[in-house]
């Protein structure tokens, strides 16, 4: 693994330098079964999380088990992990692993919050790493769609779409003074 994070560090940017000596990072201590009924919704919860997504989480946790904890604090209220929760519930769970982060404080929380569902958004694929592990797995037999790709969607070439009869007419271009451009001026771009 160490291999492949320095193959991609070199192709990122730097990385933060690794902690000072005496300085630490806060870890929750805390792993436990709650009850799903005693927990809290962070009512500002500003991730959405539609029916198709919620029918995923339901088939990868009764694939994979709940393996990734849900993350409260000491009133039970979540930090990440609602769309689990929603899951866990549609399946009729009646607990679910929860991890207490009860070091933070309310602005902490609140930005965690944002963080933790958008840090995640920042990532890319390697499609050519995704195809050959989603072909090994329906090789294994395993059922692909329980990691959210399909196998069709990366190995089939995308369509060539006809162009618009409305956009074969020719149409007045109008050129640009300063640069000699040439545009449309009734089509915007998108």
């Amino acid at each position: 693994m160490e291999d492949n994070m320095a193959k991609r560090k070199k192709k990122d940017q730097p990385l933060l330098p690794p902690l000072a000596e005496g300085e630490w990072v806060a870890m929750p201590e805390k792993l436990e079964a709650v009850l799903v009924a005693e927990l809290v919704p962070y009512a500002d919860n500003a991730r959405t999380h539609s029916p198709k997504q919620i029918r995923a989480l339901q088939a990868s946790i009764r694939e994979f088990g709940f393996v990734s904890p849900v993350i409260i604090d000491a009133g039970r209220n979540i930090f990440a992990g609602h769309g689990r929760v929603l899951a866990a519930l549609a399946l009729g769970l009646e607990t679910v692993p929860c991890v207490y982060a009860e070091h933070l404080t309310e602005a902490q929380r609140r930005a965690y919050i944002l963080a933790d569902n958008r840090l995640a958004e920042l990532a890319g694929w390697d499609m050519e790493l995704v195809t050959g592990e989603l072909e090994a797995l329906e090789e294994l037999g395993t059922d692909v769609s329980l990691t959210g790709f399909a196998l069709e969607e990366l190995t089939s070439k995308p369509e060539k779409k006809p162009i618009p009869e409305s956009s074969t007419k020719s149409e007045k271009l109008v050129t640009c003074p300063s640069c000699g451009c040439e545009f449309s001026p009734t089509r915007r771009r998108k």
